[in-house]
């Protein structure tokens, strides 16, 4: 079973996601200050791109969550 569909890491998504939206922020204002493309948050979120650990920090950074938020 490849990681990205496991309970944890679908599990994991969804705490990315909800970060986002109680950030009030939309995938394109996300992308906007990422420099990436729109595609590239929503790929994020859906488990379409594996999101690493740097990328992880930024995401917690714009959401201002810490780190811990995403176990």
């Amino acid at each position: 079973m490849p990681v990205t569909s496991s309970p944890q890491y679908q599990r994991f998504l969804k705490l990315l996601r909800s970060a986002r939206i109680s950030s009030g922020k939309t995938q394109v204002q996300v992308a906007k200050i990422l420099k990436k493309p729109q595609s590239f948050v929503s790929k994020s979120e859906s488990g379409e791109r594996r999101v690493d650990v740097v990328d992880l920090q930024q995401f917690a950074k714009i959401y201002k969550k810490p780190f811990s938020y995403f176990e």
